[in-house]
């Protein structure tokens, strides 16, 4: 099968964190055609890591997801691009880390394995299950998009849900009650405020107020109110956790509902670099070697309606690979 069409075989079908099921019997089936062999190690109830491996043990794994996130966008495709939920993030990744070793396996090159794990874009469970689980791998070459450039870095993520209380009462008699929205905007303006730390390599830190609720009706003063926030931390989450407490100050709960580290990674001289703002699963898979991240697409892409990865970038993107596995596993 020519990678084109392993992206919109992939592509094509749906699967959502939670939903991977379908996409990981399919990679079972043809990697299994093409002789590797393949496990489905249940990552979470009914929901299975991909692990493929030639005879040898690896010494690399390419890695990547097979979740996405919501809604499910179908396949399209032009002459220059493909459209679609998952065509760089990461399906098309997925296709061309399996081109990459196809390339290198056809070329001689034995030491090779593949992990393509669920839920990296809600809570990693697949990455988390397969730290557990180590293959004795040397090297982690991850893919995410990072424009065909190796990331000198990711930041960290800590997503956490701020929770207010107060008194309902009749909104005729607001003094009667005790507002948990006004509370919980008193605490978001104040951390919008709030200087965040900078690092010299990673850059700024960001908090996104994502999610905002609370309040029952509009003539009944809200006794409850909720904001999930997400930072993208340059700096240890340490920082930004007491950060958070220091804001929220006594007038709400924090409930920590994610938290993925700050992740330096591993460079090699000839390959553009970049920073990569978002976090990945690769602080989450340390026990399968020397980290690196690679990978065709934009992330400005990922997440969004108008999601693509250009064929000519996907290609380069499988040249890299072999080229960089090359390099680590026959560095002289």
């Amino acid at each position: 099968m020519h990678v084109f069409e392993l992206v919109r075989a992939l592509v094509e079908m749906e699967s959502i964190s939670g939903n991977e099921k379908g996409v990981a019997l399919w990679l079972r089936d043809y990697l299994t055609r093409l002789g590797y062999r393949v496990a489905l190690p249940e990552a979470a109830p009914d929901r299975f890591n991909v692990l493929a491996q030639t005879d040898s043990t690896p010494e690399l794994v390419f890695s990547s997801h097979i979740d996405t996130v919501p809604p499910f966008l179908p396949f399209r495709e032009d002459q220059d691009c493909f459209y679609g939920r998952g065509t760089c993030d990461a399906k098309g990744i997925v296709a061309a880390q399996i081109a990459a070793a196809e390339r290198l396996r056809h070329a001689g090159e034995a030491r090779l394995g593949l992990l393509f794990v669920v839920g990296e874009e809600r809570n990693s469970s697949g990455a988390l299950y397969a730290n557990h689980h180590p293959i004795g791998s040397r090297f982690l070459i991850n893919g995410e998009p990072t424009d065909n450039r190796l990331a000198v870095g990711t930041k960290g993520s800590l997503r956490a849900m701020i929770h207010t209380r107060g008194k309902a009462a009749h909104s005729a008699y607001p003094e009667a009650g005790e507002s948990a929205v006004l509370k919980l905007l008193d605490i978001l303006q104040d951390l919008r405020h709030s200087p965040l730390p900078q690092d010299p390599v990673l850059g700024e830190t960001t908090c996104n107020i994502g999610v905002i609720s609370g309040g029952t009706r509009a003539n009944i003063i809200p006794d409850a109110a909720n904001a999930e926030v997400m930072f993208r931390s340059a700096k240890p989450l340490a920082e930004v956790k007491s950060l958070l407490q220091n804001t929220v100050a006594g007038r709400g709960a924090i409930e920590v509902l994610m938290e993925v580290p700050v992740q330096l990674m591993n460079v090699v001289d000839g390959f553009e670099t970049c920073v990569a703002s978002f976090a990945t699963d690769v602080p989450l898979l340390s026990a399968w070697g020397k980290p690196f991240l690679l990978g065709p697409g934009s992330i400005l892409d990922a997440h969004t309606e108008h999601e693509k990865l250009a064929k000519k970038e996907l290609l380069a993107g499988i040249d890299l690979y072999v080229e960089l596995a090359r390099h680590l596993l026959d560095p002289n």
